[in-house]
């Protein structure tokens, strides 16, 4: 396996798997697509990955030029990975070398797309995975912060933003103190979701009091091209010019569940799921939603209503034994 990371090192200091650097020409192109045709950061990484393993597979079966990867070639590697990983991540791993391939085809690197003809695994979703809370843990969650403390203050705000705008924790960190603001009397939130999309959205009344207590407990009000949730700095209480990462924020959850008793393995998603779940359970319409959580389909925001587990849990304790 160590083999198949022999690499290339380009000019700009691109570490590239041996197969995938050949030759100057080739391995700019690689480059050029990981940086001019992928905007995302994470999907960045997560193909880079999947090239990278692939690149190590290769390696494995003998084949060291991209000249000799086939269609049969790509079919093993496929049907070896869902022997050991979730379809979804199999699909991923899947559309990562489709894509890439096809840039260098375009490119005139390779004749053809070794992965266009390859069959991903069947993949059919009713309901999302993503753990939710009841509301009642919801609210015991964030009522258990020290809001004595900025931090407390903090992680209250940024939890309750997550709940009531149905906010990804990618847009979240990204906030600046100028993304929260007043029209009409009511303040609202400019989020910055990925696709470069901006989601605006006005505030549920308790999340208006979250925001306020924060920001004029951490004094940045005046500041409004800082990050809108910071760091702490070091050791200490208080908080740094720097924006918390999306592990910062997964890792402040999992205390502060932990902290308030909270027995739901949560992840920062939790929190979009139970927000949508709970407007749904009280009334709220799939295509409002939809647009409250700014998704393309109704479909993807059906997978976070959980409402259906409540009525199943009722008929399994009709089994009176």
């Amino acid at each position: 396996m160590k083999e198949a990371l022999v690499v290339s090192r380009g000019q700009n200091g691109v570490t590239l798997p041996a197969i995938f650097a050949p030759d100057a020409r080739t391995a700019e192109r690689v480059i050029e697509f990981f940086t001019a045709q992928i905007r995302n950061p994470n999907t960045r990484k997560a193909y880079a990955r999947a090239t990278v393993t692939f690149a190590a597979w290769c390696t494995d079966q003998g084949i060291s030029e991209l000249g000799q990867v086939r269609p049969v070639h790509v079919a093993a590697y496929i049907e070896g990975l869902q022997e050991r990983i979730a379809a979804p991540s199999v699909k991923l791993q899947l559309a990562a070398l489709r894509m890439l391939f096809n840039w260098l085809v375009v490119s005139q690197v390779i004749p053809s797309n070794p992965a266009h003809a390859v069959r991903g695994p069947k993949h059919v979703v009713r309901k999302g995975k993503t753990p939710v809370l009841a509301a009642e843990e919801a609210r015991v969650l964030i009522d258990s912060m020290d809001t004595d403390s900025l931090v407390g203050l903090r992680d209250r705000a940024l939890i309750g933003l997550m709940v009531y705008t149905f906010a990804r924790v990618g847009a979240v960190t990204k906030m600046r103190v100028e993304d929260v603001y007043v029209q009409g009397r009511r303040t609202w939130v400019r989020l910055h979701e990925k696709g470069g999309k901006r989601h605006e959205m006005p505030c549920h009344h308790n999340l208006e009091h979250y925001l306020a207590a924060y920001i004029e407990g951490a004094g940045i009000s005046r500041d409004a091209k800082g990050y809108l949730f910071c760091s702490v700095r070091g050791r200490s209480t208080q908080l740094s010019e720097k924006p918390m990462h999306r592990t910062d924020v997964y890792r402040m959850v999992g205390r502060r569940a932990e902290d308030a008793g909270v027995r739901t393995q949560i992840c920062c998603h939790s929190f979009r799921a139970t927000g949508i779940t709970e407007y749904l359970r009280n009334g709220g319409k799939l295509e409002v939603a939809q647009q409250m959580a700014n998704h393309e389909s109704a479909r993807t925001t059906g997978l976070y209503d959980r409402r259906n587990d409540q009525i199943s849990l009722d008929e399994v304790e009709r089994i009176l034994i």
